[in-house]
């Protein structure tokens, strides 16, 4: 045996998988344990969908679940997203758009911004600016419902992060709820 051949025979073959990391375990099933909360929670989502765009409702949904640090959420948002047509580039540039504003509309920049403000509560509050900034965007109607949907994901991010939710299994429109 030359030493190549033992080499080859301990290292990973060239096409094997990586053996990625565990999943964790969920603390707590709230569907099971408080299901009225949790019904609660989908009607509000519902309600407050109603009158803005599902494409700017995603990128709010995706940067709030970002600052949250929650993986569930950006799971859902991410394939729901791409599902409606969203494309990668602009979910990736997300994270990082104050240097990427050109990915987005003025009214979808406006929308992230209010999105951070409300999600960092402690950030100095939500400063005027930024309001006026989303109020020359949206309408009162629209506005209302905006903050509203920013206010539903910070709270599905709170529940999906502190009840430990799995993410990676959700497929878009498999399952009656998007949060």
């Amino acid at each position: 045996m030359t030493d190549s051949a033992a080499t080859t025979d301990s290292a990973t073959p060239p096409n094997a998988a990586p053996e990625y990391l565990p999943e964790h375990t969920p603390r707590l099933d709230l569907t099971k344990f408080a299901p009225e909360v949790y019904k609660a929670m989908v009607n509000l989502d519902a309600a407050a969908r109603r009158g803005v765009d599902p494409t700017l409702l995603e990128l709010v949904k995706i940067r709030a679940s970002q600052i949250n640090h929650c993986a569930f959420c950006m799971d859902m948002h991410s394939k729901d997203a791409l599902a409606a047509g969203e494309s990668v580039e602009r979910i990736v540039q997300l994270s990082g758009w104050e240097e990427s504003k050109h990915y987005y509309t003025a009214k979808e920049i406006a929308a992230i911004e209010l999105t951070e403000a409300i999600t960092v509560l402690t950030d100095g509050f939500v400063p005027d600016e930024v309001y006026a900034h989303a109020a020359e965007h949206f309408d009162e109607n629209e506005l209302a419902h905006l903050i509203a949907a920013i206010t539903v994901i910070n709270s599905w991010n709170r529940l999906a992060v502190s009840t430990r939710m799995v993410p990676g299994h959700y497929t878009p429109r498999a399952t009656a709820h998007h949060h």
